[in-house]
């Protein structure tokens, strides 16, 4: 017996409110809404299936502006009637109303699923609409050279895209549409991406017992590169313990997961994100695992079991994706979720989990036992820095390294201390000389000393 599914639907009778699931089905991948049957399959028959056959496909042209086949179907004594519904290339509305078959669901689609359903029946991802009010020279010059150094280094992008014009680097990349620069431009190499997207931007918060137990917390932005990477040096200097161990004379440092595997963790969360949400990318750090939670969706008709086994990349947002791929950052087969979990079995730590949830996945790291949030003890020593000083003193010192050219106020907040730490702190590595201040009083920062 046939059941319910993404392609079928029951109904009893017809009336006109049926159209609305018929514009579902032609918006999304077609099917039959079959009528005369229960919920259960169970055929209970049609009244005046002549009159019918005649006037329900009239009114799909007239309401909907389509074509679908309308078959009489008869078992034994009783009649009918099958509608089928092939796919459509372009959006089907119902009455300025758009709907969308999923599963064996009818969804009304509104907002940034309405968004997106159009553009991708005009073959466009949300990346990749242009923004009129961006300008190539607008954007960060800086970034756009590391990237180039990288995506070069990659073997990715000739030498030669270092001789390119900032329009000429954008156009090889896809990042513009005509004379246009697209929102992926924005996202990528913009000082401010928030100016023209809200919510890019990434959240980090410390938490005790419980969700209301917050410790500390930090909100990361800049572009998407820069995310990225500030993002995995603020977890490893501020919210991660260190084991410290020694073989011999070598000093070696074990965090609760492998940063190898937070990373891409964190770059499969910047590339897959649907920015079109308004929502920040949270991570969320607890004594005994560490959460991140992407607003983001699976392609149609993928299932978490699909996500996890070998499959072809289907990136959220092709632009970016293309983007962080030249730079070297990301491979081009769909082999984040692997890259994961090979890091987490070689350093011999607890496998990740994902969770699928309307409206976002969710990738959760369990820390081994002892392990997890920094509590002043046991921290890691950079490189250069006495084993004596205090662990403000080392933080500091690793994010100077890390981003370097920044002042008092910044590293109060990045390290969540007061000034007056900073400032003490800071003296401490001027006098060892490990740090120096470079440029003017009012626009200079402070630098490791090479």
């Amino acid at each position: 017996m046939l059941k319910e599914s993404h392609n079928v639907e029951f109904k009893r009778f017809w009336k006109d409110d049926l159209l609305k699931w018929i514009s579902a089905f032609a918006n999304a991948d077609g099917g039959v809404l079959m009528l005369g049957y229960a919920d259960d399959g169970q055929v209970v028959g049609l009244q005046n299936v002549s009159r019918l056959l005649e006037d329900i496909p009239n009114k799909v042209r007239d309401v909907l502006g389509i074509v679908v086949s309308v078959d009489l179907v008869r078992h034994e004594d009783r009649e009918t009637l099958h509608i089928v519904v092939p796919v459509y290339p372009y959006p089907v509305s119902y009455k300025g109303e758009y709907h969308y078959r999923s599963g064996s669901t009818k969804q009304e689609l509104k907002g940034a699923a309405l968004d997106r359903f159009l553009l991708g029946k005009q073959g466009l991802h949300w990346d990749a609409v242009p923004l009129p009010q961006l300008q190539p020279a607008e954007l960060d010059h800086r970034t756009l050279g590391r990237f180039c150094q990288q995506a070069i280094h990659s073997q990715r992008l000739p030498e030669s895209v270092l001789q390119d014009s900032t329009e000429l680097l954008l156009a090889r990349l896809r990042l513009t549409q005509g004379d246009l620069l697209k929102r992926a431009a924005a996202l990528l190499f913009h000082p401010n991406p928030e100016r023209f997207v809200t919510a890019a931007h990434i959240k980090i918060g410390a938490f005790g017992k419980n969700d209301a137990d917050l410790i500390h917390q930090d909100e990361i932005t800049g572009n998407l590169f820069a995310q990225v990477e500030t993002t995995a040096e603020v977890l490893k200097l501020k919210y991660l313990k260190a084991r410290i161990s020694y073989e011999g004379l070598y000093r070696k440092e074990r965090f609760p997961l492998p940063m190898t595997a937070l990373r891409e963790a964190i770059l499969n969360a910047v590339v897959h994100k649907d920015y079109a949400s308004a929502v920040a990318i949270q991570i969320s750090v607890y004594p005994d695992k560490l959460m991140i939670w992407n607003p983001g969706q699976l392609p149609d008709n993928w299932t978490l079991d699909k996500l996890m086994a070998k499959h072809a990349s289907r990136p959220f947002n092709p632009d970016i994706a293309n983007s962080f791929f030249r730079a070297g950052l990301i491979e081009a087969w769909g082999r984040g979720i692997e890259r994961i979990i090979e890091a987490c079995e070689q350093d011999h730590c607890p496998l990740p989990q994902w969770q699928v949830e309307p409206g976002g996945l969710w990738v959760t790291f369990p820390f081994a036992e002892g392990e997890g949030l920094i509590d002043g003890e046991n921290e890691g020593v950079p490189e250069g820095v006495p084993e004596g000083v205090p662990g403000g003193v080392k933080r500091l010192f690793n994010l100077i390294q890390t981003i370097p050219g920044q002042r008092a106020p910044y590293f109060s907040e990045a390290l969540d201390t007061s000034i007056k730490n900073i400032e003490r702190w800071l003296k401490t590595l001027r006098e060892q000389g490990l740090i120096e201040f470079r440029g003017a009083p009012k626009t200079g920062g402070y630098f490791v000393k090479k």
